[in-house]
């Protein structure tokens, strides 16, 4: 793949290198007696142009038509989170407003390109200046990128500027390349003060053991959230610049060393109804096929047979190219009932029992 890639390079730099030649000949003065003059295109050359300028629009809109059927089976479903609406709307508004744009512009281009060829005799109409036009397309997208703009930041104090519920869950999500730790605040719903040069031993997150705080806080490598209950994240980075992503509940948050950031969303589908919607059995008997099919592939070569891709589950990614292991910074997020998730941390250690048996 890697010397696919290298000779397509090398051909489209050629390619470019030949136009640049063919610009720099167009640039020179023509002399009535250079051959050059039979080289400038005439009136069939112009027709032929135009007609493909036409032939391209029709092919661009057909391709991206196309690109926008076959790749929607990786669309989101719809977000899991009672934000995720604010977000998607302001998503796809925002789309709207951009495919409107190049539309028109795309076909007004193809279509002058078109119409007015070059044909002998007809000079082309030159403005040296038009105030009206400078005013229209300058104060059109003026207005229509300030709308936007303005929705945007309405939206994201709606989903940033939010206020904590008495009852909320508070938990911590720790980066670490490769690898994410969530702690979560014990009965008296505060973390403890943390601080990397806390970390040894057991204490892994760098939980300052002097903090009476901290002693009921629980540390997992899996994060369980109830559905319907505010959760607020704080965020922690030990080494490098990291971004908590969770696709599904349209979260993304940048883990920074030395700081603290943090946001807040309430889910609301919990796993197992998740699992239940058309979009992601089709998108799970998919994933079979394609798991069977290698999986044949390897058993014929004689290696390891893969396992049962079994059912879809919630992550936290690493959305910041962090290293070498980037693609693999994941963690598992179980979304649950309220009741399910009081057994699940039920059954977690917290600090004070981690350290004790050290």
């Amino acid at each position: 793949m890697t010397v696919f890639l290298v000779l397509i390079v090398i051909i489209l730099f050629a390619i470019a290198i030949w136009q640049m030649s063919k610009i720099y000949k167009l640039s020179k003065p023509v002399n009535k007696d250079s051959s050059f003059q039979h080289e400038v295109a005439n009136d069939k050359d112009n027709r032929i142009n135009a007609k493909l300028m036409l032939m391209f629009l029709i092919f661009m809109y057909f391709l991206m038509g196309y690109c926008f059927w076959y790749y929607s089976r990786f669309y989101l479903p719809e977000a899991s989170s009672d934000h995720g609406g604010l977000y998607d709307s302001l998503f796809f508004i925002t789309l709207a407003v951009i495919m409107f744009v190049q539309l028109v512009t795309q076909v007004l281009i193809h279509w002058f390109s078109y119409k007015y060829h070059g044909k002998k005799g007809r000079r082309a109409l030159f403005y040296a200046d038009n105030d009206k036009l400078e005013f229209i397309w300058t104060i059109i997208p003026v207005i229509v990128l300030s709308g936007l703009i303005i929705y945007g930041l309405f939206t994201w104090s709606d989903i940033m500027n939010f206020e904590k519920d008495e009852d909320a869950l508070v938990v911590e999500l720790y980066a670490q390349r490769f690898n994410w730790k969530a702690r979560y605040a014990g009965e008296d719903r505060i973390l403890g003060n943390a601080n990397v040069r806390f970390i040894e031993g057991v204490n892994t997150v760098g939980v300052d053991a002097s903090d009476d705080d901290g002693m009921d806080d629980v540390i997992t490598q899996e994060l369980h959230l109830p559905v319907g209950k505010q959760v607020v994240f704080k965020l922690r980075s030990q080494d490098v610049l990291h971004s908590a992503y969770m696709p599904h509940f349209r979260a993304q948050m940048n883990v920074v060393p030395g700081m603290i950031t943090q946001f807040s969303f309430t889910p609301t589908v919990t796993t197992k109804e998740i699992r239940e919607t058309d979009y992601i059995k089709d998108k799970m008997r998919r994933i079979q096929k394609i798991r069977t099919e290698k999986s044949k592939e390897l058993v014929a070569s004689g290696q390891a047979q893969l396992d049962d891709y079994e059912n879809f589950d919630y992550y936290l990614l690493c959305n910041k190219i962090c290293g070498q292991s980037h693609y693999n910074m994941q963690m598992k997020i179980v979304v649950e009932t309220q009741e399910e998730y009081e057994e699940w941390i039920a059954t977690q250690k917290t600090f004070k029992q981690t350290i004790a048996q050290q």
